[in-house]
């Protein structure tokens, strides 16, 4: 079965940085867009950035210039370097990666289980 965890979440000071990772485990084909969520209470799960096969990525107005999403095929992993931390930025941070897995088939999406990110001072 394919397993995504995630590393690098905690606590932070406003103005910080910190580097998510989430690598993908299992029997796994192929990759396709990989990218970042996040969710506070009472607020709609936030689409942060994502990036595709080619490189290409997007990114939330709220976070463009100041966060950078990268990925590493060879290691099934993605990264999200986060810096000048707002607390505004305070959430659970969800990766996913849309993958077939190794039975074969349709695309589908695969989650994280979450890291929390707490930016205060």
């Amino acid at each position: 079965q394919v397993q995504l965890v995630e590393s690098g979440g905690g606590l932070v000071q406003p103005g910080g940085s910190l580097r998510l990772s989430c690598a993908a485990s299992g029997r796994i084909l192929r990759i396709g867009t990989m990218g970042w969520y996040r969710q506070t209470p009472g607020k709609q799960r936030e689409l942060v950035a994502a990036i595709t096969i080619s490189g290409s990525s997007d990114y939330a107005d709220s976070v463009k210039d100041r966060f950078s999403i990268s990925r590493d095929n060879a290691k099934n992993t993605v990264n999200l370097q986060m810096n000048s931390l707002k607390p505004e930025d305070t959430a659970v941070y969800y990766c996913y990666q849309i993958i077939v897995a190794g039975t074969g088939g349709t695309y589908r999406d695969y989650w994280g289980k979450g890291t929390l990110v707490t930016v205060s001072s």
